[in-house]
């Protein structure tokens, strides 16, 4: 592995050249928060380090407010170190010029630490009592649903799998149960790690040799998770504090993450763990944690080894904050009514003359109130209200009218008669005055149908008796009790008005109950099935997401894949092309544009009718017969510039055996034709001389054949001879068999005279003669 690989595997606090090493190590100590006075953190600091967790979550989306402000120091302070700051503020600074240290910070502050097998009393507790207990419990054909948080690199996800499949070949239920794990950590990159299975060596540590040779595969010096034992398992990356969290689990794993967070924070994750188990369910947690206050939710299994069963109980937690990565906002659109086009004419004219000069002033109000069109000066009427502006005829009435109001408007509703108020008194800036008030209900167009008009008029005020003995007690007694019947009169009408509108209201409401006692009936009846509804559509939540995130791993992959194939298509720097069964072009290499005019654009299309250089009008006969027979057909084809191609259409198989169109390639064999031509004009040329040759060697071999011809005769004569030799030969042979046979007999005689001679030669050697 390369310097350059192994910076990358792992966070640096010091990368520098081997001589500066040492210097830097010194300097750094000096740093060292272990090494010096912890400093005291004060408002400012605080201040700080809130900016730190802003910054944090605007970075990497994850909120770090909640965690221990110990541990964040810590971490933080450490960081400070590295870098030689000796402020907080100075940190916050860095952070916000250097937003990759911002990604450093937030893997210190993850802290991932996990192995195989860790607390081996809890996963022997979980063995031999908690999971079998669990197994007989279960139906059958039920999938036991388990949910591990904060998984890291997923050693803990992989020892659940490993001791349930121990536990249940150990228990042999006849039920048929399988195991479905969903381990979730805010680290990606821990998740890509968890995802692939693969670990060090180092695990022989943890794992025994049995549990490594039937659950684990050898590579090199890995050891890679069982296929088996990996299907159980999906890692997804998720945020407990933000995101949704998966529910109707039988059994929940979260240990040694509570520990980092604060009280109040893991108050509420308790509620969450409560809603997302079922009745029943187990939770561990790790051995520094705790269920905190949240005891009634919970019964304790082993306070020692932090076993904890979902308490089944029906007090209702309240406000449960059900984690949300989004915010919905409705905001309400307001629809204005558009004036009708004005049309140019002398009448149109007129009658804007008229209502701007002499007509008066006047409202127009929707059902609501809302004022859409005001004519004349309505300022002695209506004024805006302090505060936010408000167009609203019953924010905006001054004093007098604001009460005259909602009843007339009623009224006016009702049908399309008018309804007039008269004499009504209008406080107006200290003074008062009295106003003839008329609402009309607007039937057409049906653009503005069901809007009302309000017009005011001004009346001149209660007649006075001028005399030269004014402001007598009489006149003054008559003119109060002019005004007094006025208001009486008015007032005994709005009184029959009011009890028409009562008893009209009273049967209203008592119809409205009616409906409402039944509509109330039907909307508890739908909010429990919304119950129902929400809880199975959260399920689908979690599992859409969490096949989301495989998909997306699935589709980087394909990419990568892609990105291979083209790059091994054009490095072969053969011209290939891919159709489907409609001969419709799907994929070509970089090579082929020189043959055949193709643009990525030309996809989808025939390639019969791409634009192309080759003479071979059969290109698409021989296509449609490969894929009849599935035979491959290979033909040399030239082009219009002299170059050729060996052209191969093949059968298109998939990884089941199914046609789905050709694989045609084109291999350049221009220079090796070139090189026959060549050749065969040579060939040529040595054939015309060796024919040459060959009438001279014919002349000499009739020369020969005469030659022949004359040695033949000769032989003839000499065989002759021969035989007359072979004659005397015979003769001269016979005399020699005569004179061998006289030699043999002699041979013979020799033979005996030889043996006398020995014999007597024995005789006198006996008598010593």
């Amino acid at each position: 592995m390369n310097a350059f690989a192994l910076i990358a595997a792992v966070t640096v606090d010091i990368l520098a050249a081997a001589n500066e090493i040492p210097a830097k190590l010194v300097s750094l100590l000096k740093f060292n928060p272990a090494a010096t006075q912890k400093p005291v953190v004060n408002e400012k600091d605080k201040s700080s380090i809130e900016k730190i967790v802003i910054l944090l979550r605007e970075q990497t989306g994850h909120d770090f407010s909640f965690y221990k402000k110990n541990t964040l120091f810590r971490r933080i302070e450490r960081r400070m170190g590295i870098h030689q700051l000796d402020k907080i503020a100075s940190y916050v600074r860095f952070l916000q010029e250097n937003p990759k240290e911002l990604d450093i910070l937030f893997k210190e502050l993850l802290i991932g630490v996990t192995n195989f097998f860790r607390d081996a009393a809890v996963w022997k507790m979980l063995k031999e009592k908690v999971l079998p207990d669990l197994l007989n419990e279960l139906p059958n054909g039920h999938v036991l649903r388990v949910w591990i948080a904060g998984c890291s690199t997923g050693e803990e996800a992989y020892s659940f799998a490993i001791i349930f499949k121990e536990a249940y070949e150990k228990v042999k239920h006849s039920k048929n149960l399988t195991l479905q794990i969903f381990a979730s950590d805010i680290d990606k990159d821990a998740i890509e790690i968890a995802r692939n299975g693969i670990f060090s060596s180092n695990i022989i540590a943890d794992v025994s040799p049995k549990r490594l040779s039937t659950f684990f595969t050898t590579s090199d010096t890995n050891y890679c998770v069982n296929t088996s034992i990996r299907e159980m398992i999906v890692f997804a990356p998720h945020d407990v504090i933000k995101d949704p969290p998966f529910t109707k689990l039988d059994f929940l794993l979260c240990r040694n993450l509570l520990i980092y967070l604060e009280s109040e924070l893991q108050k509420k994750l308790m509620n969450l763990f409560h809603y997302s188990l079922n009745a029943g369910g187990f939770m561990l947690l790790g051995s520094a944690e705790h269920i905190n206050s949240q005891g009634r939710l919970f019964t304790t299994i082993d306070a020692k080894l932090k076993f904890y069963k979902r308490s089944v109980t029906s007090e209702e937690i309240k406000q449960l904050d059900f984690p949300s990565s989004f915010s919905h906002s409705t905001k309400r659109l307001q629809g204005d009514i558009l004036p009708a086009k004005a049309v140019e004419n002398i009448q149109t004219f007129a009658d804007q003359l008229l209502l701007q000069h002499f007509a008066p002033a006047s409202v127009l109000i929707n059902q609501e109130g809302d004022i859409l069109y005001i004519t004349g000066s309505t300022g002695k009427y209506i004024e805006p209200a302090a505060g936010k502006a408000n167009m609203n005829i019953y924010a905006m009435a001054r004093e007098g009218l604001r009460n005259e109001l909602s009843g007339a408007i009623r009224k006016a509703k009702l049908n399309y008669e008018p309804v007039i108020l008269r004499n009504i008194k209008i406080g107006n800036n200290g003074g008062a005055q009295f106003v003839d008030v008329t609402f009309q209900a607007t039937e057409k167009p049906d653009a503005y149908k069901g809007t009302i008009m309000i017009v005011f008029a001004d009346v001149i005020a209660l007649p006075k008796q001028v005399s030269r003995k004014s402001k007598t007690g009489k006149q003054i007694k008559d003119t109060l009790e002019q005004e007094s019947q006025i208001e009486l009169q008015r007032a005994l009408e709005e009184l029959q008005s009011t009890r028409e509108e009562m008893q009209t209201s009273q049967e209203e409401l008592k119809s409205t109950n009616e409906e409402l006692q039944s509509t109330n009936e039907e909307l508890q009846s739908t909010n429990e099935e919304l119950t129902t509804s929400r809880e199975e559509m959260q399920s689908m939540n979690e599992e859409l997401q969490t096949v989301n995130n495989e998909l997306q791993s699935k589709v980087a992959e394909f990419s990568e894949a892609n990105n291979d194939m083209k790059n091994l298509l054009n490095s072969t720097d053969i011209a290939t092309l891919f159709v489907d069964r409609e001969l419709n072009i799907r994929r070509f290499t970089d090579k082929l544009t020189n043959i055949i005019k193709l643009r990525p654009i030309d996809i989808g299309r025939p390639f019969t009718e791409m634009v192309s250089d080759l003479q071979y009008p059969e290109i698409a006969n021989n296509a449609r017969e490969v894929l009849r027979t599935l035979i491959f057909k290979e033909t040399d084809i030239s082009t219009n510039d002299g170059r050729w191609f060996t052209i191969r259409i093949m059968p298109y198989r998939t990884l089941d055996d199914k046609i789905e169109g050709l694989v045609i390639t084109f291999i350049d064999i221009t220079v090796a034709k070139k090189l026959e031509a060549e050749l065969a004009l040579v060939n040529s040329k040595e054939r015309k001389k060796r024919a040459d040759e060959l009438i001279i060697a014919n002349k000499e071999l009739t020369h020969q054949d005469k030659e022949k011809q004359k040695r033949a005769d000769e032989l003839v004569i000499a065989k002759k001879e021969l035989a007359f030799e072979d004659k005397e030969k015979e003769i001269r042979e016979d005399d020699l068999i005569i004179a061998n046979k006289e030699l043999a007999l002699q041979n013979k005689e020799k033979k005996r005279l030889e043996a006398e001679l020995n014999r007597v030669t024995e005789i006198l050697k006996k008598h010593n003669l």
